[in-house]
């Protein structure tokens, strides 16, 4: 059994850090000294700390081989257990630091996290991959919620994650090859399969023990995982080298194993570290915008040039060259916020980023739904609201028709006196449409930020509507826009805001009136933030149908 207690490996700079809410110590007691090329293997301070670990600072340190990195972990376990390439378990390092040791103050933490998440934020089309920070659960788990809860309930085989070594730098990377990963919430099993998968790939990458003893970047993602995903596996996979081609090799390696399986990427990384509060936010606002762009070469050369900063940029840029090989996909930001949102102290922040991948299909709602089963999914809305508002809970209402189970993305529109009183849907989707529509009912009645929850007095006045959506498609301008037709999502920055199709219709506006309505009152971009070029247009088509009033 491996236990990763801190005490195998290099010494380092003791570095305080808001990162896990404590000053973090050193207790590595191996010094290696004058290694040849071997820049992070000098010890006794001359490990880089994290913010070194990018494109501009890699020319002061040299990358380590992976031969001389294993051969210092073969030296080092020497000194500890035999057991250390065994793979067996690898305990919790940072629990009692970076988030709770306590297992239900823990699931506590997370729960509430999750909870605070919208229904209304969520990505287009379906999921590959997350990207969430890794700094201590207490300033950056809320953003982290934000990506996690789109995959709440999920039926997810594998989940590779992807995080950098924040001590150093290494060429290729280390790939974690059998075992589990024990956190206060238990085990999670390494997919060896996959894993040797990716390690077939290429004599660059190895299981590099000495690159996940000690590092919290992987270890903070999996207690989200085991509260929103069941019976799931992972790959975790240290990796720091973000070359372009040591990038592009370890995505072709991914894509090459995950063909055919239920995998999701996430990919771990913080953003600007320590700068005052308005130069972060440039900063990170830059960083954002290449990754909605799929940048990877126009983001490296920002890291370079120091204009924007990403402790993971590796993982980062290697699930943007994913995104090349998958094709068709879409990358939306769904929370940005910097650690002096929380502390208050905005003189030198931490800024942390949720973000999700989403691959693309079509914007059109082929699959129409007959008047039966619009009759039946307008039914189980009013009497979900019905009972929540009595009972408190949600109705277990039996479904045999199949085509009400089949994952749909909706959208639940609540009138009275055909007033709007209430809409909350989602974009894509995550759950059988039967409950989605139950959810997205609950949320419209007692969630909509712009209205009073609904009381059960006023149900007997409601008429409801239900909008069952096609995927989102990205249009390259305006003019691919059908008003009546289309419903319209913008994004940009990390703002995003949709109408459905029939806002036109009801509204009567013009084209340039429903996008300026959409960026401002939606969005909260400047009006003509629709005529800019980075801002994302997507369109998608809706089947609306409800009760008389």
């Amino acid at each position: 059994m491996i236990k990763c207690t801190g005490k195998l490996g290099l010494s380092f700079r003791e570095r305080s850090s808001e990162s896990s809410g404590r000053r973090l110590h050193a207790k590595g007691r191996l010094s290696v000294r004058a290694l040849p090329r071997s820049g992070w293997l000098r010890g006794e301070g001359a490990l880089p700390p994290a913010a070194a670990v990018s494109p501009s600072n890699r020319r002061r340190f040299k990358k380590a081989p992976a031969s001389q990195i294993f051969a210092l972990v073969l030296l080092a376990a020497l000194h500890t257990s035999s057991n250390l390439f065994a793979g067996e378990i690898r305990e919790a390092q940072v629990a009692g630091g970076f988030y709770p040791a306590d297992p239900a103050e823990l699931e506590h933490m997370i729960d509430g996290f999750l909870d605070k998440v919208p229904h209304t934020i969520r990505p287009e089309g379906t999921l590959a991959a997350l990207i969430a920070p890794h700094a201590g659960y207490v300033y950056s788990g809320q953003v982290a919620a934000f990506a996690y809860k789109q995959v709440q309930g999920l039926e997810i085989d594998t989940v590779i994650v992807l995080g950098p070594f924040h001590r150093g730098l290494f060429e290729g990377a280390s790939v974690w090859q059998a075992g589990s990963w024990k956190t206060p919430l238990g085990e999670v099993p390494v997919d060896s399969e996959l894993a040797s998968a990716i390690l077939k790939e290429s004599d660059k990458f190895k299981f590099i023990p000495q690159a996940h003893l000690g590092e919290h970047s992987i270890e903070v993602q999996i207690p989200f995982l085991q509260r929103v995903l069941k019976n799931f596996k992972i790959v975790p996979i240290a990796v720091s080298d973000d070359s372009l081609d040591n990038c592009r090799l370890l995505a072709r390696a991914i894509f090459n194993a995950i063909q055919g399986k239920k995998v999701l990427m996430v990919v771990s990384t913080d953003m600007s570290h320590y700068h005052p509060d308005e130069k972060a936010q440039t900063m990170d606002h830059w960083v954002l915008d290449r990754l909605v762009q799929k940048d990877a070469e126009g983001l490296w050369a920002d890291l370079s040039s120091r204009r924007g900063e990403l402790c993971g940029s590796a993982g980062v840029l290697t699930l943007l060259e994913i995104a090349k090989l998958m094709g068709d996909t879409g990358l939306q930001v769904l929370q940005y916020a910097n650690s002096g949102d929380v502390t208050g102290d905005k003189k030198a922040v931490v800024g942390y980023g949720a973000s999700v991948l989403y691959k693309k299909t079509t914007g059109e709602n082929t699959d129409m739904l007959n008047p039966e089963q619009q009759k039946e999914l307008l039914k189980i809305a009013r009497q979900t609201i019905e009972t929540y508002l009595t009972a408190g809970k949600m109705p277990d209402i039996p479904v045999s028709d199949p085509v009400l189970k089949e994952k749909r993305a909706v959208f639940v529109t609540l009138r009275e006196h055909g007033e709007l009183r209430g809409c909350i849907g989602n974009t894509v989707a995550t759950e059988p449409l039967y409950l989605a529509v139950q959810d997205m009912a609950i949320q419209s009645a007692l969630h909509d930020p712009r209205f009073m929850p609904l009381r059960k007095e006023e149900v007997k006045d409601l008429s409801i509507e239900i909008s069952v959506l096609g995927l989102p498609q990205k249009v390259k301008s305006s003019d691919e826009i059908v008003m009546g037709k289309h419903g319209v999502i913008v994004s940009r920055g990390g703002r995003s805001g949709l109408f459905l199709p029939k806002v036109a219709e009801e509204t009567g506006w013009s084209k340039e009136e429903f996008l300026s309505e959409l960026c401002s009152q939606k969005a909260g971009l400047p009006a003509d933030a629709w005529k800019d070029s980075s801002t994302s247009i997507s369109v998608f088509t809706a089947q609306d149908f409800g009760e008389k009033s």
